[in-house]
């Protein structure tokens, strides 16, 4: 159950709201907004419902994925590198649970969660740590909050139709750093592939040209050991933004750490191992048969497929954190999610358009065109 949340936030700016004495409504210094002390109740007391709902979901999501790791194991997937055991690192560490998305992060004491790096929530409600999975590695963030927002701010260069409140400096300073699940599978393909191998060649006769073609069989079969193959493990990370931030240098994979928490959050995996499997193993075997078709095409001009067998024998999972840096904001009653790779520094994101800009641009060039054809009639 939910810890009570007593730091109330200013619902439109996140600030920490306070009583005022003269006007009897709780105010925030920092955008001027005023509230009912009955409304905020109301509000975090719908929260504290949310995020109890959320909490139980969650210990109901742990038993499941338990027994998906058992059915795992029994495919041949070794799961015994994977545990819950913090040990005293445990004890300072803090779970937190956004009522609006779900999302379940995780934290250091010293870390305070003022909003959701995913939907932007204003409302974070302290939850239960047990029972969270320990990570076996983590890339620990290379680039620092400011060289984040540098970089954010070069990417807004140029962008006429960027509203202005998107691009804000003191929504920039918003930006979260965390921690994103990752499974890293590791197995064996094994292949037995043929190919039919095509050369042509023309002979110049008198009146006509000869061409003939040579058809070869040709096969490749091997097996190939893959490590760590990564299959991101959140929900709330858009699949195409993290197979657009990759790739990450896995050589800097360190072990596991608190050491590396702090000022950061990391996201609870939500996508099981059981459902990541199957996408390891396509990536694995999609990449063998890349390897292996560019392998038997060398030397011929033509080369097609006549029969593949690929199988897929599995071996460890390990689970890892990938450092991003996010940056959530709502405009227009739509969500937008911003992320920054934070070792390599590559971005990724829709940026939203202002409508007022827009139409007014658009407004002008039709004003224009008016003209110039009133102008051309007469």
């Amino acid at each position: 159950m939910p810890d009570q949340v007593t730091n109330y936030k200013c619902p439109a700016c996140t600030g920490p709201l306070h009583f005022g004495e003269k006007s009897g409504r709780l105010e925030c210094d920092y955008c001027g907004s005023t509230f009912e002390v009955e409304a905020i109740e109301a509000l975090y007391d719908d929260a504290e419902r949310k995020a109890a709902a959320a909490d139980e979901a969650a210990e109901k999501k742990r038993e499941q994925e338990a027994a998906e790791q058992k059915n795992l194991a029994e495919e041949g997937w070794d799961f015994s590198a994977l545990g819950d055991d913090w040990g005293p690192d445990g004890e300072k560490m803090r779970a937190y649970t956004c009522p609006s998305c779900g999302a379940e992060l995780i934290c250091d004491e010293t870390t305070a969660a003022t909003s959701c790096p995913y939907c932007g929530n204003p409302t974070v409600v302290p939850g239960r740590f047990s029972g969270t999975l320990k990570p076996d590695y983590v890339i620990p963030f290379k680039l620092s909050k400011e060289q984040a927002v540098s970089a954010l701010k070069n990417h807004y260069k140029g962008k006429f139709f960027l509203p202005k409140a998107f691009s804000d400096q003191n929504h920039l300073e918003e930006i979260k750093g965390v921690y994103v699940p990752f499974w890293l599978f590791d197995g064996e393909v094994r292949a037995d592939l043929l190919f039919e191998g095509t050369r042509s060649f023309a002979v110049k006769h008198k009146d006509h040209i000869l061409t003939t073609t040579e058809h070869y069989d040709v096969r490749r079969a091997g097996s190939m050991e893959f490590k760590m193959i990564p299959a991101d493990a959140s929900g709330r990370m858009p699949d195409e933004y993290m197979d657009s931030l990759e790739p990450f240098d896995y050589s800097e994979l360190k072990p596991f750490s608190t050491a590396y928490m702090p000022g950061f959050f990391a996201d609870k995996y939500d996508v099981s191992a059981e459902d990541c499997a199957e996408r390891a193993d396509t990536r694995a075997k999609n990449t063998a048969f890349e390897l292996l078709r560019n392998d038997a095409a060398a030397g011929y001009q033509g080369c097609i497929v006549k029969s593949k067998a690929l199988a897929m024998e599995r071996a460890g999972v390990k689970y890892a954190m990938l450092p991003v840096w996010l940056l959530s904001t709502r405009w227009n009653g739509k969500n937008y999610l911003f992320a920054m790779n934070g070792q390599t520094g590559k971005l990724i994101g829709d940026l939203p358009v202002s409508s007022g800009k827009f139409w007014g641009l658009f407004a002008g060039i039709t004003l224009a065109l008016a003209l110039v054809m009133a102008l051309l009639v007469l």
